[in-house]
């Protein structure tokens, strides 16, 4: 029977039953693109069977399909030289040349394709799977169960095809392994023998690795050697290396040698949970010459810290967790470039978050790491607790929307911290116990009015503090407690125009709001702990309330004008303006009292009519961008505040320029201009390198701020980089020289891993 290309066999429907889920996952999220092994069925393909030649053997009881073979099988489209169908236990082997396209354009190839076990068990030889972004994994023998694990045997992944670039050369990165397996059910991967190599070159080995999954935080944990060199502990070689690793533990040994101070250790322990996980490390040394350092609680024989932290997910939509470090002195973390992770702050939390509910309550204690004695440590408070609550309600289709939001912070403290610069005191805490809590309730509904969107919003704040007057200064607040309440009415009125021409799309969006906040307190936290930074720009200009936090709120009657203009182009071009100026009509104005924080001081919003502020943001063809923001003082049109950046990407070439300008402001401090201008560039020196360079210098001191340069290697799947900077003496950190190293491993499916830091290098060129 020959019955010809393109003749449907009378079973076709057998094949109906290939399941599309034949390639399992064998590569988690972030490498590989998220439908590489699941790509979508479509029941409703038809189901058909091209071939040159059809052959049924009634003696063997087969039926084969030879020459230029193609099944289309929902949505699949396999190929191969010849078919063969064993009708007896239901087997079918596709041999020859076998390529199986899916149906978001992956392509696999291999010699023979075996469907056993009733077609739940796929195993492909000398299999090569490539995706539609050029992706390759290889192995001699790779099996998948869609129900348990999926198995490579001497296998291969590469996110470069065959990481072979233009001109020959090698590129990229790859892994390898003895044996991949990888679990369906927890997405979890058992790596033997795993080596990886960068440019064609294996650079690291481990004979065993687990991970949970291949995503980004998972591969973060896996040990990296790092090299440094700073003048006090001298060169430092680490070389952390997995003893002991499981699906549910890690001890991983990070053993570092100092030319200077001697043998440093390092021990970690990784332990999971089916609903979290924890990790406590340790490490300490003996030094060799304490004498190398200034700070006094370094200048001791034996230095060393313990970190730990756990998170868990006891029920749907909550997390609980905390973090707590102990260490000999705050400096131990900088002195010898160790991560100091999440040792600022020993802390017990609990987290809910569903789709229209935030609840996070935390204990909090901060530790001031750097040089810092226990007196400074001491002006730290401890936030008990910490509470904030986020809910919304959405009403009936026309009723608009509810908020409700509270916080309760409790602050203790042992010291006041205070300082004072260039004569001007500021208090940031004070000593003693203080709580404050804040509930607010509030509705906004938006209708469309004559082409007007008009946003009506009213709400009521109540407030609820205590101070115990445990500070000495004489600037500190008294012994108190505070009730309070705000009932807040607003109005936002929007008339947004567009209009289309020369393939320009024009929006115009005049904008105005009224606000009123009647509050019975301007200080309703008493003492300000979390309200002690305000920069008025575009960004702020439409807000009802522009005090970072909850111990300051605005008060009175103010009226913010201003508008929108954008101008869009097909090509992606844009430019877009937001301005406007805000102005005090009645009550207390806020920002004009003064306070030892010295918030609002110089901001403009310390006016009846504040500074008028502008943005401007840009971009042109997708390759020059520019943003600009203004600040003017209207009553002389003296400039405030002024900032400029420039960037040009295109073809391996980039370039910046930044210009940076703040008025000084001797009431808080500030007696100089800051006034500063800097370029930035790069360009190729060869395929897949650049050299770039930066230079910025201090205007108003006349002179040069920082210096630096570097040299880049970027194929697209390996970034290697290596900078040194110089800092200048009017820099916040002056005269310091620092090298920076940068190594990621990049995916086109998204996945980046890596590490980049600075290391100190000492004051080189004084």
């Amino acid at each position: 029977m020959r019955p010809g290309k393109g003749a449907i066999l009378g079973w076709a429907c057998a094949l109906a039953l290939l399941p599309a889920t034949a390639i399992a996952p064998a590569f988690a999220q972030g490498l590989l693109p998220d439908d590489f092994f699941t790509a979508p069925i479509d029941p409703a393909a038809p189901t058909a069977v091209e071939a040159e030649e059809l052959v049924f053997d009634s003696v063997r009881n087969e039926i084969t399909a030879r020459g230029d073979v193609v099944l289309r099988v929902s949505g699949y489209t396999l190929s191969g030289d010849r078919l063969v169908y064993r009708r007896a236990d239901g087997a079918m082997e596709l041999i020859g040349n076998v390529v199986v396209i899916d149906p978001a354009g992956n392509t696999s190839q291999s010699d023979r394709l075996d469907l056993t076990e009733g077609l739940k068990r796929v195993v492909l030889e000398s299999m090569t799977l490539t995706g539609r972004d050029g992706s390759r994994v290889t192995a001699d023998d790779a099996e998948f169960d869609q129900v348990l694990n999926s198995i490579l045997t001497n296998a291969q992944y590469a996110p470069c095809g065959d990481c072979v670039g233009p001109s020959g050369q090698r590129i990229g990165w790859s892994i390898s392994a003895a044996r991949i397996v990888q679990n369906a059910e927890d997405n979890s991967l058992t790596l033997e023998q795993p080596s990886l190599a960068l440019l064609g070159v294996p650079v690291a080995w481990l004979p065993y690795l687990w991970l949970p999954d291949l995503s980004n935080d998972a591969l973060d944990t896996i040990p990296k050697p790092t090299l440094g060199y700073s003048e006090k502990t001298g060169v430092k070689a680490e070389v952390p290396f997995t003893v002991y690793s499981t699906r549910d533990t890690n001890v991983i040994l990070s053993p570092t040698l100092l030319s200077r101070q001697g043998f440093l250790m390092g021990a970690e322990w990784i332990q999971r949970f089916d609903r979290g996980s924890f990790n406590i490390k340790a490490s300490g040394l003996y030094q060799f010459d304490k004498t190398a350092f200034t700070f006094a609680d370094a200048k001791t024989d034996w230095r060393g810290a313990i970190q730990a932290a756990g998170e868990f997910k006891p029920v749907e939509d909550w997390t609980v967790g905390a973090a707590y470090s102990l260490f000999t002195d705050s400096a131990y973390f900088a002195d010898y470039m160790l991560d100091p992770r999440r040792s600022a702050v020993n802390e017990v939390y609990a987290t809910h978050l569903s789709d229209d509910t935030y609840i996070d309550g935390r204990i909090q204690q901060f530790n001031m790491l750097g040089e810092n004695p226990d007196s400074v440590r001491d002006q730290q408070g401890i936030a008990l607790p910490n509470i904030r609550v986020e809910r919304n309600f959405t009403l009936p289709p026309g009723a608009g929307r509810v908020e409700v939001e509270a916080r309760l912070l409790g602050i203790t403290r042992k010291l006041d911290y205070t300082t004072t610069v260039n004569g001007i005191p500021y208090d940031y805490g004070y000593a003693g116990n203080r709580v404050h809590g804040m509930a607010q309730a509030s509705w906004q509904n938006q209708w469309i009015a004559s082409g007007a969107v008009v946003t009506p919003f009213l709400g009521l704040r109540l407030d609820a503090a205590g101070y115990d007057g445990g500070s000495g200064l004489v600037s500190a607040p008294a012994a108190q407690t505070l009730l309070g309440a705000t009932p807040i009415a607003a109005l936002d009125i929007r008339y947004p125009m567009a209009a289309y021409g020369n393939g320009v799309t024009h929006l115009v969006e005049p904008i105005g709001q009224i606000v009123y906040r009647g509050a019975s307190n301007i200080a309703p936290g008493i003492t300000n702990e979390d309200s002690q930074s305000l920069v008025f720009d575009d960004t702020n200009i439409f807000s009802y309330n522009r005090f970072s936090g909850i111990d300051r709120q605005e008060t009175g009657l103010r009226v913010n004008l201003g508008g929108r203009y954008l101008a869009s182009l097909m090509d992606g071009s844009y430019l877009e303006l937001v301005g406007g100026q805000s102005f005090q009509l009645a009550g207390t104005n806020a920002f004009a009292l003064g306070n030892q924080q010295q918030v609002g001081v110089g901001s403009g919003l310390e006016n009846a009519a504040s500074y008028a502020v502008v943005g401007a943001y840009g971009a042109l063809a997708n390759s020059l961008k520019a943003g600009g923001k203004l600040q003017v003082d209207t009553t002389s049109f003296d400039i405030a505040r002024a900032g400029l950046g420039v960037s040009y990407g295109q073809d391996g070439w980039s370039g910046a320029l930044n210009y940076r300008y703040a008025a000084a402001t001797p009431a808080t401090g500030n007696v100089k201009d800051m006034h500063e201008i800097g370029i930035e560039a790069s360009v190729p020196v060869a395929e897949y390198w650049s050299a770039n360079g930066s230079a910025y210098w201090d205007l108003s001191a006349n002179s040069f701020l920082q210096v630096g340069g570097g040299l880049t290697y970027n194929d697209g799947y390996l970034v290697v980089s290596g900078n040194v900077t110089r800092t200048g003496p009017t820099h916040s950190s002056p005269n310091d020289l620092r090298a920076t190293a940068t190594f990621r491993l990049l995916a086109p499916a998204g996945f980046d891993v890596g590490y980049s830091g600075a290391v100190p290098v000492g004051n080189l060129l004084q």
